[in-house]
Parts: structure tokens; sequence; C-alpha cells
């Protein structure tokens, strides 16, 4: 089963489910100094709503396996895709930029909309996932 398409929904679902759950709810900030935006409650939101995805398709899809063992491994794959989120801003923060690129404008640049990749795909490609 290729799984790469199953991780870029994963991750573009616990950016969005962190970004709304943070402005909704968020009141304790993760890494101030690196992106003041983001939250404590943002950052499980995430991972919660993941999970909420995730974890639906995997069972309603009756694929194989552990589904104790996919759910930890996502965890774990959230954890560093809003660490390789975290790690790009500190970049773009250390090289005073607003965004990677001027494809597009305001939103980060299109590095932003792949940045929790950069982590998690080489770790699924170490751990001889993909």
């Amino acid at each position: 089963m290729n799984v790469r398409p199953f991780c870029i929904i994963y991750c573009v679902v616990n950016r969005y489910g962190a970004y709304f759950i943070g402005k909704a709810i968020g009141k304790h900030k993760l890494a101030p100094n690196v992106s003041p935006n983001k939250t404590v409650e943002g950052f499980i939101g995430g991972i919660v709503c993941a999970l909420v995805i995730a974890g639906g398709f995997y069972y309603f899809a009756e694929l194989p396996g552990n589904i104790a063992l996919v759910l930890a491994l996502l965890v774990f794959l959230s954890i560093f895709g809003q660490l390789g989120d975290l790690v790009e801003s500190a970049l773009k923060r250390f090289y005073g930029v607003k965004d990677s690129g001027k494809i597009l404008p305001g939103h980060g640049g299109i590095l932003d909309r792949f940045d929790s990749l950069l982590f998690v795909l080489p770790l699924l490609h170490i751990l001889q996932i993909i």
C-alpha cells in the first residue's frame, strides 16, 4: 500500500486542526520566540483531529495491521510534523523573512505548505514504511 497520499492528507488535517483549535481555545503559547501564534492547545488539537480522521479512514477502509500501533505511529508522526513546522518558522525568523517564497504571499510561502512533510517523509523512509 502506498502511504504517501495518506501522509499528505494526515499532515494537512493535523495542520488545519491545530490552526482552528488553537484559534478557538488556545491560551498557552507553544514556542513564542519561534512562532508566537502557535499554542499548546492547537498542538494537541491537531494531533486529535488527525487521529480521528486517519484512524477513521484506517478503520473503515479495513486496512491490515494493529490499529493501536498505527495510532501510536500517527501520534509520533504528528509530533514530527509539527516540529517541521516550527523548524521552518525558526528558519524564516532567523533570516528575517515573512514568506519562504512569492508563490503564496501572506501564507508563509510555498514551503510553509510542505514543512511538516520535510520531517515526516524522511522519518517514514527511515522506518521503511514508504
